[in-house]
């Protein structure tokens, strides 16, 4: 990782959500906010340790310890921009029309969209704090489901996320009782922003047609 240059977080205007309260919000941008200061702070950490272009023996403790942590502040900063990217201001309209191409690409690769929302669904619902992501395979165009552990543990190399969904507590402990996460799914749906779906989607079907 390179000092040069830092992350600044970024801005969304996401308010008057559908079972997601502007509050929930608020706290939650100021968690992301924390991983873009700790993600600066950690390369900075870390660049002082290879200035010299070496690293210790006695150092590798430490910069192994703050190079594993940057993997979990550096991926939570950028799973919650996918994730707040894909809601709508105001929310969305529920499902997709089955003439978009995500809605084709679900159906394509788990026989209906049905199939998928449910196989999506059922990961968002596991035991246990992290996320729920749909990924796409960007050499052959499928689409699989993931549950996401932490920030860092689980994703897969290669794959390109697609819709990503939070489901650690702090996305809705303030709207809905911990048992109650089911019913932060269905909010969650209601306010997707399928553009953005779409835009991931479309990116990477570019990219498999100029590789052909």
């Amino acid at each position: 990782m390179s000092s040069i240059g830092s992350y600044t977080a970024r801005q969304f205007d996401l308010s008057a959500l559908k079972g997601i309260s502007d509050e929930t919000l608020e706290m939650h941008f100021k968690l992301y906010e924390g991983y873009v200061k700790e993600t600066n702070k950690l390369t900075e950490r870390i660049t002082e340790f290879i200035s010299d272009g070496n690293v210790d023996q006695e150092e590798m403790p430490a910069y192994s310890e703050l190079t594993r942590r940057l993997g979990f502040e550096y991926n939570g900063m950028v799973l919650h921009e996918y994730y707040f990217e894909n809601l709508k201001k105001g929310g969305g309209t529920g499902d997709p029309a089955t003439t978009t191409q995500f809605a084709k690409a679900a159906a394509a690769t788990f026989g209906t969209y049905e199939i998928w929302k449910a196989d999506f669904v059922g990961i968002g619902k596991m035991r246990g704090v992290g996320w729920a992501i749909c990924n796409q395979n960007p050499k052959n165009g499928r689409l699989s489901n993931h549950w996401i552990t932490l920030h860092e543990t689980g994703n897969v190399a290669g794959f390109n996320p697609i819709l990503v969904m939070d489901v650690w507590e702090h996305a809705y402990l303030l709207d809905y009782k911990p048992a109650e996460r089911p019913k932060y799914i269905e909010a969650f749906f209601s306010n997707i922003d399928w553009s953005a779906t779409e835009e991931r989607l479309q990116k990477q079907t570019g990219v498999r047609g100029a590789g052909a």
